[in-house]
């Protein structure tokens, strides 16, 4: 089954989405990545939506990623003598380190971070930003602030801290049972939580070891200042913009959005555009106009790929929601504009041998009007390197290894197709035309450029650039 767009959709599945027949329905829509949130999975229902994603993609016959996504800290309010407390803006109130909190003029925190951390003038923020606080004087047991935006607050409600670095590692105890578990399920993305610093993701790149592609959700303000390095190590990316939208000011995410896009496919790394893309048709079967636009801002950026949350886990559209989304981004893929914005962001490569090959082949396949590009990889990077030129051509990534194949559905543009590795010279140029022939991407006379490594079968070593005609015989 081959897509009608480049941009890929990453879906969530949950109550809404849960069966094999709602899971199919979601791939024809247009899935290509299915996100499991792990906040609200246990390792029994983990284990039958990966096995009944693998039902699916056995019987449609192509490759499907999973992206588990790990829950992170949480920080939260204890429990308050009644159940819930209004809080006046501009008055006080003094926050406690302790589980429960009875007197009216306090609220209770059980995190000892939050007090080791905090400083005089930082912000404080309950229930996602609706109320806010401003510390004027911390202790290792009492935090007193100014209510700066007043509102009802109840038990267990989110605290965010915007100005403050934590001592709190990103991977809780929590998450390492459940990425474990995930991992032994062959699952091919790991989502991580809570990025503050580049440790933070050299320490799920560890316990990975490689099992699993790495994606760093961009959510903390903080992970702004040494971005570049956090994406450096990272496999991917996810502009996820739910707590981002609280801790920054909202006509700051916009923009934020746009640094993360454009520091991402510098790197030639895969980046997700998330949260509340098509929030209305949780209830509604059409969306809103802005929520279309938001959608085709992110394709028009240049976006790997868009991704929805509630509106497929829990929402009464979920297959309606994903269709809107593909015929989004396929409107945007077929607008001029869209390929001059395309053009205009291109990177110069970089002064390596692979680099300048994928250059050359997005070069030679615009001036010879090829009708594929078909990669040879097996550890992935040609085909991402492919992807980050954002040709017009269609891109076959051609990988031995299954959990490439479908590892690599979450990048730009790339078709996957797992296959035995080449021969020799000649089985390199004779299956690449085949199968582009069989996946319908060229016609018998047309030509197509292909790229692969010598000596073959060597990971990452990207230094052969040929053009073959297609004959039209299937492998």
């Amino acid at each position: 089954m081959r897509r009608s767009r480049k941009t890929k959709i990453v879906a969530t599945l949950g109550p809404a989405s849960h069966t094999r027949d709602h899971i199919r329905a979601l791939f024809v829509a247009g899935v290509d990545v299915f996100r499991i949130n792990m906040s609200h999975t246990s390792h029994g229902n983990l284990t039958t939506l990966v096995e009944t994603v693998r039902a699916v993609e056995s019987e449609v016959g192509r490759p499907i990623a999973i992206l588990v996504d790990l829950q992170g800290p949480k920080l939260r309010l204890g429990k308050i003598e009644g159940g819930e407390r209004r809080l006046e803006t501009g008055k006080t109130i003094t926050l406690v380190r302790a589980e429960t909190a009875a007197g009216l003029e306090e609220l209770p925190i059980p995190h000892a971070e939050i007090f080791a951390a905090l400083k005089a003038g930082s912000s404080l923020l309950i229930d996602d930003g609706k109320v806010r606080l401003l510390a004027e004087r911390v202790t290792d047991s009492r935090i007193d602030a100014t209510i700066i935006q007043g509102g009802m607050v109840k038990n267990n409600k989110g605290v965010n801290l915007p100005d403050t670095l934590l001592p709190i590692p990103a991977l809780t105890a929590k998450d390492r049972s459940d990425l474990d578990y995930a991992l032994s399920l062959n699952i091919d993305w790991l989502a991580l939580s809570f990025v503050q610093r580049p440790d933070d993701v050299a320490e799920l790149r560890k316990a990975a070891a490689g099992r699993a592609g790495v994606m760093t959700k961009l959510e903390k303000p903080s992970a702004f200042r040494v971005l570049d390095e956090i994406i450096s190590l990272s496999d991917a990316v996810m502009v996820a913009r739910g707590d981002l939208g609280v801790e920054l000011p909202l006509e700051a995410v916009p923009g934020r959005q746009k640094q993360i896009i454009q520091a991402a496919r510098h790197a030639g790394k895969p980046v997700v555009v998330a949260t509340q893309m098509l929030e209305s048709m949780i209830l509604s079967p059409i969306p809103t106009r802005a929520e279309v636009s938001d959608v085709a801002n992110a394709v028009f950026e240049g976006a790997d790929a868009v991704m929805l949350s509630a509106e497929t886990a829990s929402g009464a559209f979920p297959a309606e929601a994903v269709a809107m989304m593909d015929r989004i981004a396929q409107s945007v893929e077929t607008d001029p504009l869209y390929r001059n914005i395309l053009n205009a962001q291109r990177q110069d490569p970089e002064a390596t041998l692979p680099d300048a090959i994928l250059h050359a082949v997005h070069d030679v396949t615009h001036t010879i009007n090829a009708a594929a590009i078909v990669c040879w990889t097996k550890s992935g990077s040609t085909g991402l390197r492919a992807a980050r030129e954002r040709p017009d051509a269609p891109i076959l990534a051609l990988t031995p290894i299954r959990e490439m194949a479908r590892r690599l559905t979450l990048a730009w543009g790339l078709h996957c197709v797992e296959t035995e590795d080449a021969h020799d010279l000649d089985d390199v140029a004779q299956r690449a035309c085949q199968i582009a022939f069989a996946q319908g991407f060229a016609k018998p006379g047309e030509r197509v450029v292909i790229t692969a490594g010598l000596p073959l079968g060597t990971p990452g070593a990207t230094n052969m650039l040929r053009v073959a005609f297609v004959t039209g015989k299937n492998p």
